[in-house]
């Protein structure tokens, strides 16, 4: 998987930038990803994760606002893995339904 990591009114530190790719990291193991891109913005007292995940035939976007960047991180992945899962149930649920016609 290809990650870009930028920032809009922030710096990307190594630590915050080690921080993302490891939990991001984590998406692979519901789809294989080609690319995911992550913006990290700075609003007033708001910390926002912006990101957009491409899987064959499929684009994947979420977004999350707090006061913790960690934690905007974190809830970040959680919506982009259930948003995976959706779709992965979906797919299978589909294929079976078409499968057990005779």
């Amino acid at each position: 998987m290809q990650l870009t990591i930028t920032g809009h009114h922030i710096e990307i530190t190594p630590a915050l930038r080690s921080y993302t790719e490891s939990k991001m990291e984590r998406l692979n193991h519901y789809e294989p990803l080609i690319d995911l891109h992550v913006v990290l913005s700075v609003e007033k007292q708001l910390h926002k994760a912006e990101a957009t995940g491409h899987a064959p035939g499929h684009r994947f976007h979420s977004e999350a606002v707090s006061r913790d960047l960690y934690a905007t991180i974190d809830t970040l992945v959680d919506k982009l893995a259930a948003q995976i899962c959706r779709d992965k149930e979906r797919r299978t649920r589909h294929h079976l339904r078409n499968s057990s016609t005779p």
